[in-house]
C-alpha cells in the first residue's frame, strides 16, 4: 500500500535514523532527521522540518531513556506549531513498563506515570513486546491516546523458518512461552518450556523440562536480553542436557555491559536481535510489522 506523501512524514532521531528510514521506505512517504543540539549542562535544543503534514510520525526506541523523553517531547511540541495535527510515536522499545505497581512504599509507579506523560501528548503510539506483567492491554497505562502493542513472535518464526530439522525452540522461563508458542505455530519448529526455581533472592537455577534434547539444535528465545543471565543458565543447562549447539533469539537486545561475553562463555553460538533497538546482532527488520499497524491507526 502506498500511502499520500502530502499527508504523512516519519521524523527520526540520529539515535533511530536507520530504524525511520526503512519504515518511511515501507510506507512509501518521506523522512526527515530531528536536529539535536546538546548543550554541555545537558540541555537539548531541537529543531525540526516547517511545514509538515498533517500526520507526523516519530520514530524513536526509548532504551537509554531520560534524554530521549524529554527530546521527544520537545519535538511533539514543536511539530505541533509547524503543522503536525496527529502525532504517533513508533517505539519499537518502551520504556520504564516493568515497575506497574508499588513494591515498596513510596516507590514511584514508571509504568503509569511515563504512561500518562507521553499518551496526553500523543494521538497515539505503537510499540513491540512492552514489558506487560498486570495488565492485559498497554491502553491501560497509555489512557489519553489509541495505543497498539505488537508481538515479533511471528516474525522471528518466519526468520527461523527455513533451516535444520534438528532446532528446537526453547523458553528459557514460563514467561517466555507466549512468544515461543507463536514462533512455533509460524516456524513449524517444536518447543519445550523450561523454568526457573528460586533457591533465595539472588540464586535462581534455570531447569529443564522432561525432553530428550540430545542432539539437539537449541535456539533459546525470549522478549528480552539484558544482563543475559536467565539466558547463559538455559544454555548452560541445553550443553549438559545434550545439545550440539545453542543460539539465541530475542526481540530486543539491551545487551547490558558484558552481557554478550557472558553468552559467548555459556556456549552460544549465535546470538540475533529484531531491530528495536540498534545493535550488531540485528537480523529481523520490524519495518513490515510496523507499517501495518500504522496504516490501522493513521488512516
Amino acid at each position: 500500500m502506498v500511502t499520500d506523501t502530502n499527508t504523512m512524514v516519519v521524523l527520526g532521531f540520529e539515535s533511530s535514523w536507520q530504524q525511520a528510514t526503512r519504515l518511511a521506505q515501507c510506507l512509501s512517504v518521506p523522512c526527515s532527521l530531528i536536529q539535536c543540539h546538546r548543550f554541555p549542562d545537558g540541555e537539548s535544543r531541537i529543531k525540526v522540518p516547517t511545514g509538515l503534514p498533517p500526520t507526523v510520525l516519530f520514530v524513536l526506541s526509548l532504551d537509554n531513556p531520560n534524554a530521549k523523553l524529554i527530546e521527544l517531547l520537545l519535538a511533539v511540541a514543536a511539530s505541533r506549531r509547524h503543522g503536525c495535527q496527529r502525532a504517533i510515536l513508533v517505539a519499537p522499545y518502551l520504556c520504564y513498563m516493568r515497575q506497574d505497581i508499588e513494591f515498596e512504599p513510596g516507590q514511584a509507579v514508571s509504568q503509569l506515570i511515563i504512561g500518562d506523560l507521553l499518551s496526553s501528548r500523543l494521538d497515539g503510539i505503537i510499540t513491540v513486546d512492552p514489558h506487560l506483567h498486570r495488565i492485559n492491554h498497554l491502553s491501560e497505562s497509555f489512557t489519553h491516546c489509541e495505543a497498539i502493542s505488537l508481538s515479533a513472535a511471528g516474525e522471528i518464526g518466519r526468520y527461523l523458518k527455513p533451516g535444520a530439522d534438528n532446532r528446537m525452540l526453547v523458553g528459557p522461563d514460563e514467561e517466555s512461552e507466549q512468544w515461543v508458542k507463536t514462533a512455533s505455530d509460524t516456524s513449524g519448529l517444536p518447543y519445550c518450556i523450561a523454568r526457573k526455581v528460586r533457591h533465595g533472592d539472588r540464586d535462581v537455577e534455570v531447569a529443564l523440562p522432561d525432553e530428550n534434547l540430545s542432539g539437539k539444535h537449541a535456539i533459546l528465545l525470549d522478549d528480552v536480553i539484558s544482563s543475559g543471565h536467565t539466558i547463559k543458565q538455559a544454555a548452560q543447562a541445553l550443553m549438559r542436557a545434550g545439545c550440539v549447539q545453542v543460539d539465541a533469539v530475542c526481540t530486543h537486545g539491551l545487551f547490558a555491559p558484558g552481557a554478550p561475553e557472558a553468552l559467548t562463555e555459556a556456549g552460544i553460538t549465535q546470538v540475533v536481535s529484531c531491530n528495536s533497538i540498534p545493535h550488531p546482532s540485528n537480523q529481523i527488520d520490524l519495518s513490515p510489522l510496523i507499517k501495518d499497524a500504522v496504516i490501522r491507526l493513521a488512516y
